[in-house]
């Protein structure tokens, strides 16, 4: 089952390699980690995707919770909440048809065009990991994409509900 771990940590050299650490010794793979600093410099917000089931949850919840850079983990599937990602997808536009079919597919999924040159597009789409997917898989149909990056995903938990010292 995909898990989406939030880690409130000091933003301080090697935390984010001690965090990493508990994954990979035993044996977890991270699918996605998005990480930057706060509104309170010294604190940083750790976001990590990884599959797992509730006892494997469980376990690296408690043996990340006792690393001393970090000050709490929440799994924000929990409750309600708000995931995003963004992609940059740059895709070959060498003729007329494919301009066109790209622009409509980025019109059908509210992306935007960054940067057009006479033999590509550099598009930006934000949303939940499956419409990334289904976009690039589009993008493959109508076009060659010639280069692709996403950010991991970022959430927050809905309403009252925050991850706070």
């Amino acid at each position: 089952m995909r898990r989406i771990l939030s880690v409130l940590m000091e933003n301080a050299p090697g935390a984010l390699s001690r965090i990493v650490g508990v994954f990979s010794q035993r044996g977890y793979n991270v699918d996605s980690l998005c990480v930057a600093p706060t509104s309170d410099a010294s604190l940083s917000r750790l976001t990590i995707i990884t599959e797992a089931d509730d006892k494997v949850t469980e376990q690296i919840t408690k043996q990340v919770n006792k690393l001393i850079d970090v000050l709490r983990v929440v799994e924000l599937a929990e409750a309600p909440h708000v995931e995003r990602e963004l992609m940059l997808i740059k895709v070959a536009t060498r003729t007329e048809i494919a301009r066109a079919e790209v622009k409509r597919n980025v019109d059908i999924f509210r992306a935007r065009i960054l940067d057009v040159t006479s033999q590509h597009y550099t598009i930006e789409i934000t949303g939940t990991s499956d419409k990334l997917s289904a976009f690039a898989d589009v993008m493959g149909n109508c076009a060659d994409i010639t280069e692709s990056a996403r950010t991991g995903v970022c959430g927050l938990s809905r309403g009252d509900r925050a991850l706070r010292i």
